[in-house]
């Protein structure tokens, strides 16, 4: 041990607390420095402790206070708090920038709700679609279902539905287009025109339906979507677009039906989470 310093009483105190700042001085300093660290780790997704990198800072710390003539266990127990402290300071950011991220998360997520309530839902949207000429929808009603069912088309496997008809009738839209096949091509027929079998739904339910979002049976078994007429026509036709391979629909053909159930099925959720409020408020007016 070095001997000690020739210094009164007082002095020796005024030194211990000196010496006491600058520890404290330079634990500040560290912490903003384990600050910035942190802040990089949550931007870059890295976890906050590393175990092998506290082990390697504190055999630092006994192998320092062995060359200042300490005890080493002395060192690793000043050190220990220090890390405490950082590991401290390390998870509360972790937690603010948790909460922040859930604050945000449900601003974002309310405003799209209120985006979404301000759409028109589907039964709004049916007098204006009735003005748009039948013939324009049937020529669109061609050209998806054609590129939807060409695998099948080529394949013979529509000669079920060869002069023979079938109508899909979107109940929210007061949409109807009936279906018939000649040869290698699907046709549409006057929306009026009488049909041996009928799949009626709302919008939605199609499509989900045309997406993969959700299957037929599911749809039927639920009655979100109903068989009329001719059942074993509507059995055979439903039973195509199950075994329908969903990779042989083009990718952007895919990718825009998958986003579109998506948003409609959003916009009904919202639709119908103001709905319950508002029902809720009239049943408690009717019962004062």
């Amino acid at each position: 041990m070095p001997p000690a310093l020739p210094m009164p009483f007082a002095g020796r105190r005024f030194l211990i607390d000196r010496i006491d700042d600058a520890l404290i001085d330079g634990l500040a300093l560290r912490q903003r420095v384990v600050a910035s660290l942190t802040a990089r780790k949550l931007r870059e997704g890295l976890p906050l402790r590393d175990p092998n990198r506290e082990e390697q800072v504190q055999e630092r710390a006994r192998q320092r206070a062995a060359r200042r003539h300490l005890d080493p266990a002395d060192g690793e127990r000043l050190m220990r708090s220090a890390i405490d402290c950082a590991v401290a300071q390390q998870q509360r950011a972790g937690a603010t920038e948790a909460s922040a991220a859930d604050r945000a998360s449900v601003f974002v997520g309310a405003w799209r709700q209120r985006l979404l309530r301000l759409l028109p839902p589907p039964r709004r949207l049916a007098l204006p679609l009735r003005a748009v000429p039948d013939a324009w929808q049937r020529r669109l009603l061609e050209a998806v279902t054609q590129r939807v069912l060409q695998a099948p088309l080529r394949a013979g496997k529509l000669a079920f539905l060869a002069d023979r008809r079938i109508a899909i009738e979107v109940t929210d839209l007061n949409l109807r287009w009936v279906l018939t096949a000649h040869a290698d091509r699907l046709s549409t027929c006057e929306c009026n025109a009488p049909a041996e079998a009928a799949v009626r739904g709302q919008a939605l339910e199609f499509l989900l339906l045309a997406s993969r979002l959700e299957d037929a049976d599911t749809l039927f078994f639920q009655r979100r979507l109903a068989l009329t007429g001719d059942t074993e026509l509507g059995l055979t036709a439903r039973n195509l677009l199950d075994q329908l391979p969903w990779e042989s629909i083009p990718l952007a053909l895919r990718i825009v039906l998958h986003r579109a159930a998506r948003f409609a099925a959003a916009a009904r959720e919202a639709h119908a989470a103001r709905r319950v409020p508002v029902a809720g408020m009239r049943a408690l007016r009717s019962n004062r």
